[in-house]
């Protein structure tokens, strides 16, 4: 667990009162992103989600302009590792991040499950309750790490990779996967745009945070800490819980 609380507390009152500009080279931050609904997404040519929005406040909270950019995955992160953009979101934490991304205060809470069709019983309980199936997973990413990580335990588990969300479920929606195994707040957006009928969730594998993440080569630490100072002050004024609640999506609980 990150914890971020009494590490900011110290440095919160930068904030108050004054009127802070990161330095003249990041005036405007750049944030990149992927096509990742309900979390981000495009409507027209303007970058949409609940974390756009709390980004947003906090840049304005700052004093700093923020762009966003949504790409393919890959290509997001490499600008990022190439210092083309400061920051990506919206990602789980992981160690291999941890070695490269200055990480923000968890944004929003979310989870990992199983989704099957409706002429399936299942209620997903337990890792072994999928043993034998076929499950579609989105990757190579967090959520199909996960999956890898329960069919090194469970042994019978035949992944099927996909390299978008809405593959899997369309496969699933007509039983040529056994389930689909997805963030829960995506999989009941993606059964929402495709117009699929035929699915549920049926139970959740765990519950977890996303994060923004800043290239640890080309930013500042005092400046990720004064930006994740201000994120906090949100969190404390109620400000990110609204944002969260207007999409109906849960905010994390920072200790």
């Amino acid at each position: 667990m990150i914890r971020f609380k009494k590490m900011l507390m110290g440095i919160t009152f930068l904030l108050l009162g004054s009127f802070f500009h990161f330095s003249a080279s990041a005036q405007s931050l750049v944030f990149n992103t992927q096509d990742f609904p309900p979390f981000s997404y495009k409507i027209k040519d303007r970058v949409c989600g609940p974390a756009v929005q709390i980004i947003e406040k906090v840049c304005e909270k700052i004093g700093v302009g923020c762009v966003f950019r949504l790409l393919p995955w890959r290509r997001a992160q490499q600008e990022v590792k190439e210092g083309t953009a400061h920051a990506m979101f919206v990602i789980g934490w992981n160690k291999a991040r941890d070695e490269w991304l200055y990480f923000s205060p968890p944004i929003m809470q979310t989870e990992y499950g199983v989704f099957v069709n409706n002429s399936n019983p299942l209620e997903f309980r337990d890792i072994f309750d999928i043993k034998g199936y076929t499950v579609g997973v989105y990757g190579p990413s967090n959520t199909s790490r996960s999956l890898e990580k329960i069919k090194a335990k469970v042994g019978n588990i035949t992944i099927d990779l996909q390299p978008d969300d809405e593959s899997g479920f369309r496969k699933l929606d007509i039983s040529r996967i056994n389930a689909v195994f997805s963030n829960k707040d995506v999989g009941y957006a993606m059964i929402k745009k495709m117009k699929l009928n035929n699915l549920r969730y049926a139970g959740t594998y765990k519950s977890l945070n996303y994060y923004i993440g800043f290239s640890k080569q080309f930013n500042d630490k005092n400046q990720v800490t004064l930006f994740n100072a201000a994120f906090m002050e949100l969190y404390r004024n109620g400000t990110i819980k609204k944002i969260l609640s207007e999409h109906r999506m849960q905010i994390a609980v920072i200790e």
